[in-house]
C-alpha cells in the first residue's frame, strides 16, 4: 500500500482528489484515484474514466475511458452511467450506438441524475435511439426541470406550444419558457419574446418581447429571434 493509501481511508482520499481536481492538480487527484479504481472502487473507477475522456493529467484516451466508465457503471456509479451513455451516443472509445446510449441514460436518470434525465428526454422527444415517446419525453423533462436544467425547461414549452403528448396549453408553455429564459436559455427567450409579440398565453408587450428577442439574439439564438425581432422592431 501507497504512503497516501496508509495515511487516508477510502472516503478521505476521494474527497482530496476531488478538491485537487477542482484546484487543476489533476495528477495529484490521479495518484489518489488510481488505487482505489484498480480495486474496484466504482467512484474512483468514474472519476479516472471522466480524466482519461476529458484528457486531464493523462493523454486523453476515449477507449480506456469508456473501459473505466464500464466498470463503474455497471456496479451502479451514476455518473459511469451518464457517461458510458455519452461514449456511446458521440462514439468515443466504443462503437456509435444511440440504444445503448438511450439504455445508459435511462439507468442513469432512474438515479436522479438531471443531466441524464435531460438528455433521455430529449432522445424521447426525436426518438433517436428509442421510440419515440412524447409523454416519456414530457416525464423526463419535468424531473430535470426540477433540478434546475433550463433545457428540460424550454422543452416542456414547446411540447406545450406544439401539442406533443400534450393538450395544447400556449399559457403552460408561457411559463416554461419564461422560467428556461430566466436561466439563460436562448431559445426559450426567443420563443418567450415572441409569445409576447403575439400575446399567447401572456399579455401582448411589444416592448417585453423586445426585450426578450434582443436578450436571445445576443445569446446566440439569431436564426431564430430574427423574424420577430423585426416586427418586433416595426419592420416587418
Amino acid at each position: 500500500m501507497s504512503w497516501l493509501g496508509r495515511m487516508f481511508g477510502s472516503e478521505r482520499r476521494l474527497a482530496l482528489a476531488l478538491a485537487a481536481w477542482h484546484a487543476g492538480d489533476y495528477g495529484f487527484a490521479l495518484d489518489l484515484w488510481a488505487p482505489l479504481a484498480h480495486r474496484g472502487h466504482a467512484r474512483a473507477q468514474s472519476n479516472m474514466g471522466a480524466a482519461f475522456l476529458e484528457g486531464r493529467g493523462v493523454e486523453r484516451d476515449p477507449a480506456k475511458a469508456a473501459d473505466w466508465l464500464r466498470r463503474a457503471a455497471e456496479q451502479g456509479d451514476v455518473g459511469g452511467q451518464r457517461n458510458l451513455a455519452l461514449c456511446y451516443y458521440e462514439g468515443w472509445g466504443v462503437p456509435q450506438d444511440h440504444a445503448e446510449a438511450a439504455r445508459w441514460y435511462e439507468k442513469a436518470a432512474v438515479q436522479g441524475d438531471a443531466d441524464a434525465q435531460d438528455m433521455l428526454s430529449w432522445m424521447k422527444l426525436l426518438g433517436g435511439g428509442c421510440p419515440q415517446d412524447y409523454e416519456g419525453a414530457r416525464l423526463w423533462a419535468e424531473k430535470a426541470a426540477a433540478q434546475g436544467r433550463a433545457g428540460a425547461m424550454a422543452r416542456l414549452g414547446d411540447l406545450y406550444h406544439n401539442a406533443l403528448g400534450v393538450a395544447r396549453d400556449p399559457t403552460k408553455a408561457a411559463e416554461w419558457w419564461q422560467r428556461a429564459a430566466e436561466l439563460g436559455h436562448p431559445e426559450a427567450q426567443a420563443m418567450l419574446g415572441a409569445a409576447y409579440l403575439a400575446g399567447k398565453g401572456v399579455p401582448q408587450d411589444r416592448a417585453r418581447a423586445l426585450q426578450w428577442l434582443e436578450r436571445a439574439e445576443a445569446a446566440g439564438a439569431g436564426e431564430l429571434a430574427a423574424g420577430f425581432l423585426a416586427r418586433a422592431r416595426g419592420r416587418a
